[in-house]
């Protein structure tokens, strides 16, 4: 499916634009993900559910502030650092697509926080990932939330980092022979996390990727 142009046509949302995209609509964003019939995902990122800046450009992780492009850049997954405060441009959506990469969230639902999603709606979501994953068969999987991740799939001990796919600790139902990952939410709200430590949690999810997983070298530092 072709995606969207920013309903705002390019212009920086204003406060009373952010307030439109406040609503239950569960399709807020779209996804960026091939067409079908071509090659198999090698990473399906998935975020939490779009910010209502996000939602209001049709673009992931849009809202000026989010560490989500810069660490993807400092980690060597896109060879330009990707703008996209005021939509995701058709060559920002190629460079991604040619690497492998797609964008999908767990709650298609815009909010202004990621906290005001309800436990029902992440379980929910939790078992519809399941299904989209063993659709898509991606090599690897990355979440972008641990809160959120521990919540959706009820492992309130789960850690950052890869995940058990099978046993103790793994989500139930998911398919054989497709990684797992968590990583920190990458809004400018998570005070843990900078760019640079947020850039080396990217570098561990597409390490050892045969052919290797990204446009050009990681920076350093």
């Amino acid at each position: 499916m072709t995606r969207r142009p920013s309903p705002l046509a390019g212009a920086k949302p204003s406060l009373s634009d952010l307030a439109r995209f406040s609503t239950p609509d569960p399709h807020a964003l779209d996804d960026v993900l091939p067409p079908p019939g071509s090659a198999p995902l090698r990473l399906l990122i998935v975020g939490v559910n779009p910010g209502l800046w996000t939602a209001a450009v049709n673009a992931p992780f849009a809202r000026p502030g989010n560490r989500f492009w810069p660490a993807l850049y400092r980690a060597g997954l896109t060879d330009h650092l990707v703008d996209a405060s005021r939509g995701l441009s058709a060559e920002d959506e190629r460079q991604l697509l040619d690497r492998g990469i797609g964008i999908t969230n767990l709650v298609g639902r815009a909010t202004a926080r990621a906290d005001e999603l309800t436990r029902q709606e992440l379980i929910a979501a939790a078992d519809r990932l399941v299904g989209r994953v063993a659709q898509l068969a991606p090599e690897r999987v990355a979440v972008a939330g641990i809160t959120a991740f521990r919540q959706a799939f009820q492992l309130p001990r789960a850690a950052l980092g890869e995940q058990p796919t099978a046993g103790e600790g793994a989500v139930s139902g998911w398919p054989s022979g497709v990684r797992l990952w968590v990583v920190p939410q990458p809004s400018g709200l998570n005070a843990h996390e900078t760019v640079d430590t947020l850039a080396e949690k990217w570098r561990a999810v597409v390490a050892g990727a045969e052919p290797p997983l990204g446009g050009r070298a990681a920076a350093r530092g």
